[in-house]
């Protein structure tokens, strides 16, 4: 078990990096033909142990994700779970939308949801739906 969760680890610190490069590196319009089925979404419920699993693992990118020397936000980290979640054959939705800051600044921001669980992001409260990608 500890073995496992070495190995998790130094996934979501390349995963990160990875993730966080393409974002730097290719163009989003190309980026985006590989986030899954644009428009469509994974169902609304799922079961128990992928709901465990998607926390677990949820919880580890993000604690990880905060501590990369790189900027590790939303986006990058809704794909960094995105990618063990499809590895084990889970499907999720990637949102991506809008929203204000507190000076009237429009601000990005991605969330990750699986079945009734939001892995990444929180929920979207407060951001308009701009992009949905079903994997």
């Amino acid at each position: 078990m500890k073995n496992k969760n070495i190995r998790r680890v130094v996934a979501i610190w390349y995963l990160t990096a990875f993730y966080r490069a393409q974002m730097l590196l290719i163009p989003s319009k190309k980026l985006e033909k590989r986030w899954g089925k644009r428009g469509e979404e994974s169902p609304a419920d799922d079961t128990s142990w992928n709901y465990k699993y998607a926390y677990d693992v949820s919880t580890d990118v993000n604690r990880i994700a905060g501590k990369t020397p790189w900027k590790s936000k939303c986006l990058v980290r809704a794909l960094t779970v995105r990618y063990f979640l499809r590895r084990k054959g889970i499907t999720s939705t990637m949102y991506l939308g809008v929203g204000k800051d507190e000076n009237g600044k429009m601000i990005a921001h991605s969330w990750l949801r699986c079945g009734k669980l939001y892995a990444t992001g929180g929920n979207g409260d407060g951001y308009g739906i701009v992009a949905k990608f079903c994997l």
